[in-house]
C-alpha cells in the first residue's frame, strides 16, 4: 500500500444532493454555507459531486422515458465548465473536491480536475468496466457497500489490494432514509474484522440523529463518514435523508466529542494522568505495625502478616500493599498502630533514590 492512507482518516465526505439540481447558484451556495460550518468545527471534509457524461450514459432511445431516474438524471446535467466552477468554489472554502464518476469519461473528468480521492457508489461494485478505469487512475478509492454480496465485496478490496491502489470502505445501507433499526452498525465490526488492512467507514442516510450514530460508529472504528447535503433554499422540499447545516454542526461536535471520549487509538496504551494517579494512590493501603516492633527486626514473607497490617490512609513516605517486602530491616522501634515508612528500614527501597523518593511523594500527608 501507498503512504497516503491517512487522505481517509477523520475524513468527512458531504455529497451534493440531488446534484443541487443542476443549478451552479445552488450548487455554490451550498458549498459556501457547509465550508463555514467545516471551518468552524475544524473538520476536515471533502464536498462531492456525482458526474455522468448524460449524453453516453443514457441510451438514445429511452431519454424521453418517463422513469424518475431518467428524468432526474437530465434534468441535472452540467458541462465540463460549470463542474469547473464548482469544484474552485469548492477549494476556496477550504474543502477537498471529489465526485462519484458513473461511467468511465466521468473517470477522465476526475483526473483533469486532479482529484485526490475517487468515489464509488454501492451500485457500482460490481461494475468491473468502470472499476478498472478508476484503478488506471491509481489514486486513493472510496467504496460505498450497501446491498454488496460478500463475494463481490472480496473481489473489489483484493483488486485493489493487487494493484497496491488505496482503498476505504464504507458500511453504507441502501435506503433512503434509513430508520436507525436499520443501520446495522455491527457491520463495522464484520469489515473491520474481514478487511483489517483497510480504512472502514460509514455512509449514512439517516434522518432522526446526528449524535448517536457518530458515537458509535467512532467508537466501533470507522474513520470516514458520508452524509448527503441540502440547504432550505427557494421553497425546495429537503428529502428526508439529506443533513441540513445545523445537524452536519451537530455530528461535527459529535466528532469531537466522541474522540474525546475514546481516547487514544485501541493498539497502545493510553497516557495516565497524573490527576488520576494522585486519585487512586489515595486508595492505596499503607502498611502500619500490628504490635510494637523492635529495631532490627528482619521483614520477610514469613513474618509480614504476623507483625503488619494493611489499612487506608497510605500516608506520604509510608510503605504499601504495592511493595514487596522481603529482607528489610526495620531500623527504628515502631509501636501498634504505627506506618512504617521509607526512612525505617533498610533494604532495596531505601537504597535506591528513585524509588525512595516516589515513595515519599505518594500518599497523603497527615
Amino acid at each position: 500500500m501507498k503512504n497516503s492512507k491517512s487522505i481517509f482518516n477523520n475524513l468527512f465526505v458531504l455529497e451534493l444532493a440531488n446534484n443541487h439540481l443542476g443549478s451552479i447558484v445552488r450548487g455554490k451556495k451550498i458549498i459556501s454555507e457547509y465550508g463555514q460550518v467545516v471551518r468552524f468545527n475544524k473538520i476536515k471534509a471533502a464536498i462531492k459531486l456525482q458526474f455522468r457524461d448524460v449524453d453516453s450514459f443514457i441510451h438514445d432511445e429511452f431519454k424521453k422515458l418517463d422513469e424518475r431516474y431518467i428524468k432526474k438524471t437530465l434534468k441535472t446535467k452540467l458541462n465540463k465548465n460549470e463542474y469547473k466552477v464548482l469544484v474552485d468554489h469548492i477549494k476556496k472554502n477550504d474543502c477537498i473536491p471529489m465526485a462519484t464518476p458513473f461511467d468511465e469519461k466521468s473517470v477522465d473528468l476526475c483526473v483533469e480536475f486532479n482529484f485526490p480521492i475517487i468515489k464509488i457508489a454501492s451500485s457500482d461494485c460490481n461494475d468491473w468496466p468502470l472499476i478498472e478505469k478508476i484503478a488506471s487512475t491509481k489514486k486513493p478509492v472510496i467504496v460505498s457497500t450497501g446491498g454488496v454480496s460478500e463475494k463481490d465485496l472480496d473481489d473489489v478490496v483484493l483488486f485493489f489490494k493487487n494493484r497496491k491502489i488505496d482503498l476505504a470502505i464504507n458500511h453504507c445501507v441502501s435506503l433512503y432514509p434509513s430508520e436507525d433499526s436499520e443501520l446495522m452498525l455491527n457491520q463495522i465490526d464484520y469489515l473491520k474484522n474481514r478487511y483489517p488492512e483497510n480504512i472502514i467507514g460509514f455512509s449514512t442516510h439517516e434522518y432522526t440523529d446526528w449524535s448517536s450514530s457518530m458515537h458509535m460508529s467512532y467508537a466501533k472504528g470507522a474513520r470516514t463518514w458520508e452524509r448527503h447535503i441540502d440547504i432550505n433554499y427557494e421553497d425546495v422540499p429537503v428529502s428526508k435523508y439529506n443533513s441540513l447545516p445545523h445537524q452536519i454542526d451537530e455530528w461535527f461536535k459529535s466528532f469531537h466529542k466522541a474522540v474525546e471520549m475514546c481516547g487514544p487509538t485501541s493498539d497502545e496504551r493510553r497516557i495516565i494522568s497524573k490527576n488520576e494517579t494522585e486519585y487512586l494512590d489515595k486508595l492505596v493501603r499503607g502498611v502500619y505495625a500490628k504490635k510494637d516492633l523492635k529495631k532490627g527486626l528482619e521483614i520477610d514473607n514469613k513474618n509480614l502478616n504476623k507483625n503488619f497490617f494493611l489499612a487506608i490512609p497510605l500516608q506520604k513516605g509510608q510503605l504499601s500493599c504495592r511493595e514487596l517486602l522481603n529482607g528489610e530491616i526495620l531500623l527504628k522501634n515502631l509501636k501498634k498502630g504505627d506506618p512504617l515508612n521509607i526512612e525505617n528500614i533498610e533494604g532495596p527501597y531505601s537504597k535506591t533514590e528513585t524509588l525512595k523518593q516516589k515513595i515519599k511523594k505518594k500518599g497523603i500527608k497527615i
